[in-house]
């Protein structure tokens, strides 16, 4: 078995047509994954084009209307029965059905960008990777007859909003047997990651206080922005005593602000981070006593609001396992260290409620170029980006047609979910 521990990143330089070595042995179903590539293939040149289409139109969280209608209107034209607007504004499904009964695979495709730098986070790869699966599973089950049903569902505002948590609790899940996404990274040439990624506890901190002439007399002010500035110092300074796994970050904004006005508010943005959701809870209990001390210093008023949760990702093991095999044997190599791990996603909450999976794959990127930066938005333009993208996409699409065609595995992957449920901490 091959794991990578590479120290070397894929950089734009690194000819990666060179293919990997690939460990012998057999794989599941080998006329699926052959349908699986060739349709995955004769749609490369038309993902790539709706691929730089989504690029080059960013959206923020909720505002995805162009993505929304780029999506609906190329699946539709394939094939798929869709509902645009389905749930939630921006939010869109599209599902195939081949026979009767049958099991239901479940796709993610994620389409929102970041403020001022775009598509920073390869959102446009993860909406074509499951335009991609869907596709494929699609093909499979038309040429080979296959009984089943997929559902590919476009998810809005993973960046803050919570989409997919959103979308669960107005069932748009409820009929899937499991559910697959992938997203981009830095990470080792022709790597495939199944690490996880951090759960991550939201808040929003306000301080009132009152407003003075900084010259003639601050005394009679309460400086809400000092309080911010002492938040924000109190923290920095938590953060030598909490465990290096940990985060906590966050940003000061305030409105009406002068240089010669005491400011009577100020609000600032934090999130807390660690492996699990317990330990994120345990951290929020020191980081609170940091806003309320900040407070009290400068006989101001605070109010923390808490905002979602979002749960560590957890990789369903028969799913991972099922991926590893088929990557190993036909696509390039795993590792357990790349991928999202320090990161966070809306999909880590579904994966605590139904089996999922959520690798992570690598793309050239420049150093100090990663996941939300300028250079990452480039990065996600390239077409090593996108070649890569499909290749996980054949993977995924070869995982999710066994959930569909082997009931013996898709108890696998749910005896999986229940082991990993119980043993949460």
């Amino acid at each position: 078995m091959t794991i990578v521990q590479a120290d070397v990143l894929w950089r734009p330089e690194d000819d990666y047509k060179v293919k990997p070595t690939l460990e012998e042995g057999e794989i599941y179903r080998p006329d699926i994954l052959e349908v699986v590539d060739t349709a995955i293939d004769s749609l490369s040149d038309d993902l790539r084009e709706l691929n730089l289409d989504i690029h080059d139109h960013p959206e923020l969280k909720y505002e995805e209307r162009y993505a929304h209608d780029a999506y609906t209107s190329f699946l539709q034209k394939r094939g798929f029965e869709v509902t645009r607007h389905h749930l939630l504004e921006t939010a869109w499904v599209a599902t195939y059905t081949h026979g009767r009964g049958g099991r239901v695979l479940g796709v993610n495709s994620e389409m929102d960008a970041l403020p001022g730098i775009g598509h920073a986070c390869g959102h446009n790869l993860i909406g074509i990777s499951g335009v991609a699966v869907a596709c494929a599973a699609k093909a499979a089950m038309e040429q080979l007859n296959i009984d089943g049903k997929v559902i590919l569902l476009g998810t809005p505002a993973e960046e803050g909003g919570f989409g997919k948590v959103k979308l669960w609790e107005r069932g748009a899940y409820k009929e899937m047997d499991a559910c697959l996404m992938c997203h981009p990274a830095p990470g080792p040439i022709h790597s495939i990651s199944l690490s996880s990624c951090l759960a991550v506890i939201r808040l929003e901190i306000e301080y009132a206080g009152h407003t003075a002439h900084a010259g003639l007399s601050p005394w009679e002010g309460k400086n809400a922005l000092d309080a911010a500035v002492l938040a924000y110092t109190n923290i920095a300074l938590l953060r030598q005593q909490i465990k290096p796994t940990h985060r906590v970050h966050g940003i000061i904004e305030g409105n009406n602000w002068g240089p010669s006005i005491i400011p009577d508010n100020s609000k600032m943005y934090y999130y807390i981070r660690a492996p699990t959701t317990v330990e994120a809870e345990e951290t929020l209990k020191r980081v609170v006593p940091c806003f309320e001390a900040a407070a009290l210093a400068t006989g101001t008023k605070v109010k923390v609001t808490r905002g979602f949760t979002g749960n560590e990702l957890v990789q369903n093991t028969a799913l991972g396992d099922e991926l590893a095999n088929v990557v190993r044997k036909k696509y390039g190599v795993i590792d357990y260290e790349y991928g999202i791990r320090s990161a966070s996603t809306d999909f880590g909450n579904v994966s605590h409620l139904m089996p999922g999976l959520h690798p992570g794959f690598s793309i050239p990127t420049v150093p100090e170029g990663g996941n939300h930066t300028r250079a990452f938005t480039d990065s996600a333009r390239s077409q090593a980006a996108h070649d890569a993208c499909l290749v996980v996409s054949k993977a995924l699409a070869h995982v999710g047609m066994r959930v569909i065609t082997d009931g013996e595995f898709l108890q696998q992957v749910k005896d999986a979910f229940e082991e990993q449920k119980n043993n949460r901490t």
